[in-house]
């Protein structure tokens, strides 16, 4: 993974197919790829599809896609669910004398990707 400035901050996978072509894409926008022969080809193409896309945009007067790097987050989310996991959650929180939303954000530290650790 890496971030380029010539991609407005989004992060680029690139790596060979089994035929042997180079592919170029855009992890959070996985639609927005290219293919070529050598990793340079394919991050050439990648950039041209890049531009021509964000043309397309302005075009039809529409947001042009702002890469998660580039957002503020203020760590404030909020979500619904199912009563009995709320309860099952605050039980567990309150047996481990830490905060529900200490809790839940724990786990979800444990379960969500690290964006800084790629696996590929």
């Amino acid at each position: 993974m890496s971030v380029n400035n010539d991609f407005d901050g989004f992060s680029i996978e690139l790596f060979k197919d089994e035929e042997g072509d180079w592919l170029a894409h855009f992890e959070e926008l996985p639609n927005v790829s290219a293919f070529g022969d050598s990793p340079e080809s394919a991050l050439l193409e990648l950039k041209e599809a890049w531009e021509a896309i964000k043309e397309s945009y302005a075009k039809h007067d529409e947001p042009i896609p702002i890469a998660p790097s580039k957002k503020e987050y203020s760590g404030h989310f909020n979500i619904r669910i199912d009563k009995r996991i709320h309860r099952a959650l605050a039980i567990e929180s309150a047996q481990a004398g830490v905060s529900l939303n200490a809790l839940v954000a724990q786990k979800l530290s444990q379960t969500v990707r690290d964006p800084f650790k790629h696996t590929r």
